[in-house]
């Protein structure tokens, strides 16, 4: 269970090094694959890799302004804490005003005994060389690493706001 010092302290310390091509579409779901690295807390040279997918969609419905939220699926309790970290702070908006659902699918953990910065090193560069657009290299907290995964999703949705709003201009929807 993570503190609310955890869920700061992840949130201060998480970097995305390698963003996606790509954004949230507006009218259906986005998986996004992602890489998490993080340094053992009580082993030195030791990395672990988290591997998996996010699919972000909208919603299927139009609810009433009083029922929008976000759903976190599969997230547990990381995301609640995480979520009432950010309506305290009022950075809430953007997620509950397009009402997106988040879900995340199966992660796959290898831990290496190697340097973060060696690690860091050999992902980024294969990274760059496969190209995938909807692939994120993201380094965090190993504890609190739903955390830095939703932080990931923050920040995707914050990026792809610009363009979704365009897309519900040009249908005439604002």
């Amino acid at each position: 269970m993570n503190t609310p010092d955890d869920v700061q302290y992840a949130l201060e310390t998480t970097r995305v090094l390698y963003e996606p091509d790509r954004r949230i579409d507006t009218f259906g779901g986005t998986k996004f694959e992602f890489l998490l690295l993080s340094e053992l807390m009580d082993s030195v040279g030791q990395v672990r890799i988290r591997s998996g997918e996010i699919e972000a969609t909208c919603p299927q419905i139009i609810r009433p302004e009083a029922y929008n939220e976000v759903e976190f699926e599969g997230f547990g309790e990381a995301a609640s804490r995480l979520y009432a970290w950010m309506e305290e702070r009022g950075i809430s908006a953007p997620l509950v005003k397009y009402g997106f659902q988040f879900k995340r699918g199966a992660v796959k953990e290898e831990l290496l005994n190697d340097s973060i910065e060696s690690v860091r090193g050999k992902v980024l560069e294969d990274a760059r060389q496969r190209g995938n657009p909807m692939q994120a290299v993201i380094e965090g907290v190993d504890d609190a690493w739903e955390i830095c995964v939703l932080r990931f999703v923050f920040e995707m949705t914050l990026k792809s706001r610009e363009i979704n709003l365009f897309d519900f201009k040009r249908r005439g929807m604002i």
